[in-house]
């Protein structure tokens, strides 16, 4: 069955702006068009659109859909598979949150108790998969799986002071940062501070540390754009600078 852009667009709940757009950037392009200029769409671009929805709704960006699609290895049918797994794990993430505030509601009318170690675990686990599903298959290529799950094993083992502790400590790393930054001195006390505090912080969630892997990490930061952009995002320049002020830390750096 063919589709003109306004019948798909029905058909799949996105706007025929959107469509038309997908089009100009080389991202869906329609079969053909017919001799009255309309953009039609056949089997293939279907299926096509459903992937590129799927990557939408796990959040990743059009320019890598549009790469990951394109490449000559591209396998549709274990691509599926694994958005299906990311997808399973959400829904296991909002189930125990679910649970979580039910827990909590019942011990708030008198009918349950709760031991403080409860109180955070969906808060937790919700951390856990939120970093999987976006940063997850580069941090495991880099440090491996039992890295990687050691780490899990660590936040889930927080105590609530723990986690009390790391989460002002991530407020405290913001500030200090985000003052550093103006000197423009990244060798600067208060950079170096940041520096620290940045270890401190990652000594919460890596089990062991080392100052090549702090390095490397800040590397990330840059070469990433994810990673540069949650930390660009309220100051442009913000990513770089932490690299430079980590590798100064650990008097190491990757050229």
């Amino acid at each position: 069955m063919e589709y003109t852009v306004q019948k798909l667009g029905r058909l799949a709940g996105v706007s025929t702006r959107t469509l038309r757009y997908y089009d100009e950037i080389g991202l869906l392009t329609p079969t053909r068009t017919n001799s009255s200029g309309y953009r039609i769409y056949g089997r293939a671009e279907v299926d096509r659109l459903q992937q590129i929805l799927f990557y939408r709704a796990l959040g990743v960006k059009l320019e890598t859909i549009k790469d990951l699609l394109n490449s000559p290895s591209f396998d549709r049918a274990k691509t599926l598979q694994d958005h299906r797994q990311q997808l399973l794990a959400k829904r296991a993430e909002l189930d125990v949150l679910i649970a979580n505030v039910e827990k909590t509601i019942a011990m708030t009318e008198g009918k349950i108790t709760m031991t403080d170690q409860e109180k955070f675990e969906g808060f937790k686990r919700s951390m856990i998969e939120d970093n999987e599903q976006q940063y997850g298959a580069e941090i495991r290529t880099r440090y491996g799986n039992d890295a990687v799950d050691a780490s899990n094993a660590k936040v889930l083992n927080m105590t609530p002071a723990q986690y009390e502790e790391v989460t002002q400590l991530e407020l405290s790393l913001k500030s200090t940062l985000a003052e550093a930054f103006h000197t423009g001195d990244p060798e600067s006390d208060i950079a170096q501070r940041a520096a620290d505090l940045h270890k401190q912080w990652l000594s919460y969630f890596w089990p062991e540390y080392s100052k090549e892997a702090h390095a490397r990490l800040a590397q990330m930061y840059v070469d990433d754009d994810r990673f540069r952009a949650n930390y660009d995002k309220r100051q442009p320049g913000t990513a770089e600078f932490l690299r430079k002020a980590i590798h100064i830390y650990t008097k190491y750096a990757t050229e």
